[in-house]
């Protein structure tokens, strides 16, 4: 099965770049995709210094919902918003002051990947960090989610005024570029190593973690089933979980809710979204209602995703029937996209217009 490679470098242009994150883009392109990929055949999409985020976002989705395995390669430097204080990754216009509307929230990564099969999915990091954000790792590590094998290193920001290098991933690009594949854990270690000898590593944080379930875990199955077309098999294998945490801790509980989420992303990946637009309304309002703040990640990321699966809606009846809770839910949740809820106005105002 074809393989599929995503190369994202992106560091902030000006006085805020403390890595020259696109330099390793070139090394890497250079290498073949399938040895990239690890498979016989691969696809490869770049992104260098990309501006937008949601347009990441974009690539990102439909890298992750690509069958086969999926290797992610990122370059570039972590920052902290001001109001959360969650790690994004910077994108070209990110300042200190808009990370959270120009910059990458590292959890998009993370819930764009967790449906994904156990084991189909390795991150290849190299990432620098500012001051605040390199303190806050030390007490907060980084999570790319619970399936997927993640390797690389964290440097920490280098002396003012000064560029780092993206050495890491640059030696990993080098490696490849030899036309043999050794296994990530192997490659990652002499990547480290070439990186050692060059005078760096040696304050890094390195990422070397394979998070793989096993047989039994009630993702891999529901992931497997996707893979396989069988939507219908996939969701009742999630209900059952939704409804005995619903009985064991309630409708409220993160549990529940955490089911309930991946009911509403099956229903994308079965073309309902419908469906995916009602469950992750109800989510937002759960979680609102249970007292977390509107600018909780989860919170915004259920309103956006309602929002995404309302517009994928053909059937003016229902996009009508759904449209006036999602506005509403927009008052209250207006997320990082600016003119989202005039969006939903707008575009509820022309439904409504419509026979």
């Amino acid at each position: 099965m074809p393989g599929t490679v995503l190369l994202l470098a992106a560091s902030p242009m000006g006085k805020g770049r403390l890595v020259d994150a696109a330099s390793v883009l070139p090394v890497l392109a250079a290498v073949a995709p399938a040895v990239l990929a690890g498979t016989d055949t691969a696809n490869v999409v770049e992104l260098a210094d990309p501006l937008d985020p949601q347009a990441v976002l974009t690539r990102l989705r439909a890298a992750a919902a690509a069958p086969g395995p999926l290797s992610v390669f990122v370059t570039g430097q972590l920052q902290l918003d001001r109001r959360q204080h969650l790690p994004h990754l910077a994108l070209a216009r990110t300042t200190p002051a808009t990370v959270r509307y120009t910059a990458l929230p590292w959890h998009w990564i993370r819930e764009e990947l967790r449906l994904r099969p156990a084991g189909a999915t390795t991150l290849v990091v190299d990432l620098h960090a500012d001051a605040e954000t390199w303190e806050h790792l030390h007490g907060t590590p980084l999570d790319s989610g619970r399936n997927n094998a993640v390797y690389g290193r964290i440097a920490p920001p280098p002396p003012r005024r000064q560029v780092a290098s993206p050495s890491y991933m640059k030696a990993v690009a080098t490696l490849l570029r030899s036309g043999s594949r050794p296994p990530t854990e192997q490659l990652h270690e002499q990547a480290l190593a070439r990186t050692a000898e060059e005078g760096g590593a040696h304050r890094d944080l390195v990422l070397a973690a394979t998070r793989s379930p096993g047989g039994a875990d009630p993702h891999a199955e529901i992931s497997a089933a996707v893979q396989a077309g069988r939507h219908a098999d996939a969701d009742a294998v999630a209900a059952r979980h939704e409804q005995a945490a619903v009985r064991a801790l309630g409708p409220a509980s993160e549990d529940a809710l955490h089911w309930a989420e991946v009911r509403a992303d099956l229903a994308m990946f079965a073309g309902d979204p419908v469906r995916s637009c009602r469950t992750w309304l109800t989510v937002a309002s759960a979680r609102l209602a249970a007292g977390q703040a509107a600018d909780a990640p989860a919170v915004e990321a259920a309103v956006d995703r309602a929002h995404h699966q309302w517009g994928r809606i053909d059937d003016r009846v229902r996009a009508r029937e759904l449209g006036p809770a999602l506005a509403e839910l927009r008052l209250r949740v207006p997320g990082r996209r600016q003119g989202a809820l005039d969006h939903v106005q707008q575009h509820l105002r022309q439904l409504q217009t419509q026979v």
